[in-house]
């Protein structure tokens, strides 16, 4: 395991490390320079956590840590959306944005984004596409601010036609801004798009495939996992990321799409030994799954 770093997964299910959220409709209640005050007290105390989280993962060899994409809340929203230097605390939060870069780069903490499902890039719907973009260009933003290099997404719905929402797919991409480009992936999903309909687009547009190894399990393509492994890994300019995480009800269940709260360790794949690698670990008990994968492995 020495030349694989895993990866934690947004927030913590023990340790006392928080990050607040707010919500549009109350948000709304509130004048205009209400609402900043609010947003800014919340982006300034997650700002902070987000360094005790970078600091945490140091202490506990935790190699990355993923970045929740509501870090910013309602950065992007239509109506109470807000550029960084309207926020009262703007100053204090780019400087903590700059200690927790600073210390990642120092500590070797690689940080990452996942936006959330409803960023859909293979859409036919324009307004759908718009949001998608704007929430791209948020994360892009976000992650120059501290130095995350992947921006990861899935392929989206395959909305009767998998090939032509594939052909969108590559388009849109193409069309992205270089910056968040250089830090796009693509990752396989349990239902729509397996590692075979993904490695093409990422092949032709030079990005990397998030390899998610549940994923595949849940939904096969013929690929094995050394084949699908080796070539996700030769899509990768950087050291390659992966995910994994083990089905709550087991294997032989009704649905194992769902995560459990530990790791299975037969679930690590035999072929991601000696490989240098990033592996984040989507499992419910964050960093305590972590914890016990690390103590079994040892």
């Amino acid at each position: 395991m020495k030349n694989i770093r895993l990866g934690l997964c947004c927030m913590f299910r023990k340790q006392p490390i928080r990050f607040r959220i707010k919500q549009a409709a109350y948000i709304m209640k509130f004048d205009r320079e209400e609402q900043l005050e609010k947003i800014s007290a919340t982006i300034l105390e997650n700002s902070r956590s987000l360094f005790a989280s970078v600091t945490y993962c140091r202490q506990h060899n935790i190699g990355s840590f993923r970045v929740n994409s509501r870090f910013f809340p309602l950065k992007t929203h239509p109506e109470v959306g807000y550029g960084l230097e309207e926020l009262p605390d703007h100053e204090d939060i780019l400087a903590n944005l700059g200690r927790v870069q600073m210390y990642a780069e120092q500590h070797d903490i690689r940080l990452t984004f996942h936006p959330d499902q409803f960023t859909l890039l293979s859409t036919p719907k324009s307004d759908v596409l718009q949001r998608s973009i704007e929430e791209l260009l948020y994360h892009d933003e976000m992650a120059e601010l501290i130095g995350a290099d992947v921006i990861n997404i899935h392929g989206g719905g395959g909305y009767g036609d998998k090939p032509a929402a594939l052909a969108r797919l590559q388009a849109n991409i193409q069309s992205l801004p270089e910056s968040l480009r250089s830090r796009l992936t693509l990752e396989n999903d349990d239902r729509t798009y397996s590692p075979k309909d993904l490695l093409p687009v990422c092949t032709a547009l030079g990005i990397p495939l998030v390899y998610d190894v549940h994923h595949h399990r849940c939904y096969s393509d013929g690929l094995s996992e050394e084949r699908a492994t080796e070539m996700s890994l030769q899509t990768w300019n950087r050291e390659p990321l992966f995910h994994l995480s083990s089905p709550k009800q087991g294997w032989q269940s009704d649905n194992p799409r769902p995560h459990s709260n530990m790791i299975d360790p037969d679930d690590f794949p035999q072929c991601w030994f000696g490989k240098t690698i990033t592996v984040d670990i989507e499992a419910k008990a964050k960093e305590l799954a972590i914890a016990e994968l690390q103590a079994v492995f040892k």
